[in-house]
């Protein structure tokens, strides 16, 4: 096995020939012979050994085997403890996933404070299985479905091609010890109900049954990374990115594509969305529909769906500048003010206007319902809610709409309009620049 280890290393992971590496290691058959099997290729290796605090006497001598075998093989350990249950309890969570957040919390300080490059876990062609099987009795999308990854950010699982029974076999070979964890024998996890009681019958039925779920795995990985590849030409296509940072998604072209639901699972599925259902009947409800995930929120506008990242809310306060001043701070970006002798570059981010008309000081603000303002270059006044509706702004456009005002009055609303009250006129003696950036 040694062989075939080192071999899978030199194809799969040469990386980890030169480099520092922290191989998590419980005591058990797995991670005993991953230990064992990095020490015959001479990597560059410590352990680190968690004590759970779970089994009384038993977790304690699972700290001193590993301890022992650091010793025997001449390796740098690393070991902690952990008041599992109270940590659960805390955090309302399983004891099984306390323990899980705890270790894995405990393995990425340490690759931290010594410089690991890699830090190494004993997972298998079993734990591939078995993960394989919770994920499709609690269902789930391909992502579920392809196992665990080989490499995940620092985490390597180099074991994953080895089956329980290669690993078992090379162990009594050797006649090495490992210990045996006598909370794996419970069938009140579901893990372990299906690795005693589900994984030997389907084993029974097939005597290649984990060979060809290998295989299958394989085929699986495979047309994930040709989804993901067409999804990536799909959002290319379809993804319209505003200055303001929301993609904007055609419903029309969408649609051109057929079956709507699984282009939105899969154009959508990084940002957190669940309600597959509620996102495909977006496609033809009313504008303002809106859906939120934890970091995001889809919205219908008219012909489009509107995706932006929920980002921490600004307050609803007013930003000032006295006379004195020429720049200011806002959450749209620098207002800058420049008095001058005459207009040159005009644009959506630049406008002029006669300074003696102004109030100091001028204040910016968000907008609200029942504003309006006198457009520049028309007559009369409008409902900044209906000049919002001519430009066809969408929801989230108009959230994101800043007024730079004198008093009570409109100056500018930031980046798309002046008003006409403030503009320049042949009487003007003082002109004034004003810029975001």
């Amino acid at each position: 096995m040694v062989q075939e280890f080192k071999d899978h290393i030199i194809i799969n992971f040469p990386f980890l020939l030169e480099s520092k590496l922290l191989i998590a290691c419980s005591g058990g058959l797995d991670s005993i012979i991953l230990v064992r099997l990095c020490h015959a290729l001479n990597l560059q290796y410590s352990i680190a050994h968690c004590n759970f605090k779970l089994r009384g006497e038993e977790s304690d001598d699972d700290a001193n085997f590993v301890m022992q075998l650091s010793d025997q093989l001449q390796s740098p350990v690393f070991t902690t403890q952990f008041d599992t249950e109270n940590y659960a309890m805390s955090h309302n969570l399983s004891i099984q996933m306390a323990a899980r957040e705890l270790r894995y919390d405990w393995f990425k300080k340490l690759a931290l404070e010594h410089q690991f490059k890699y830090i190494l876990t004993a997972h298998h062609a079993d734990d591939n299985l078995e993960t394989f099987l919770i994920n499709l009795s609690r269902g789930t999308g391909i992502d579920g479905l392809i196992g665990i990854p080989e490499i995940n950010g620092t985490f390597v699982r180099p074991l994953l091609p080895f089956s329980r029974a290669q690993i078992l076999t090379y162990a009594k070979k050797n006649d090495w010890q490992w210990r045996e964890d006598s909370s794996n024998k419970s069938t009140k996890y579901l893990r372990n109900k299906l690795r005693h009681d589900v994984i030997p019958e389907l084993k029974g039925v097939n005597s290649q049954f984990l060979e060809n779920f290998n295989t299958t795995l394989e085929y699986l990985k495979q047309s994930n990374e040709f989804i993901k590849n067409q999804i990536t030409q799909l959002k290319k296509e379809l993804f319209e990115i505003s200055e303001n940072d929301i993609i904007k998604i055609s419903i029309n072209r969408l649609m051109d594509y057929g079956n709507p639901k699984a282009s939105l699972y899969f154009l959508l599925k990084e940002y957190g969305f669940t309600a597959w259902g509620d996102i495909e009947r977006m496609i033809t409800s009313q504008s303002g529909k809106q859906i939120f995930s934890a970091t995001h929120r889809l919205v219908k506008d008219r012909r489009h769906l509107l995706l932006s990242s929920i980002s921490e809310k600004i307050e609803d306060r007013n930003y000032s500048i006295s006379e004195a001043e020429s720049i200011l701070i806002t959450p749209l970006g620098i207002l800058k003010f420049k008095v001058i002798s005459e207009i040159s570059d005009i644009d959506l981010k630049t406008i002029y206007v006669d300074k003696e008309k102004l109030k100091y000081p001028l204040t910016v603000r968000k907008w609200k319902e029942g504003d309006y303002f006198y457009p520049l270059g028309m007559k009369g006044k409008k409902k900044l809610s209906k000049y919002f509706k001519d430009e066809k702004l969408s929801l989230l456009a108009k959230e994101k709409v800043w007024l730079l005002c004198s008093g009570k009055e409109i100056i500018w609303i930031i980046n798309y309009r002046a008003d006409n009250r403030f503009k320049i006129i042949p009487q003007t003696k003082q002109l004034l620049k004003i810029t975001i950036t």
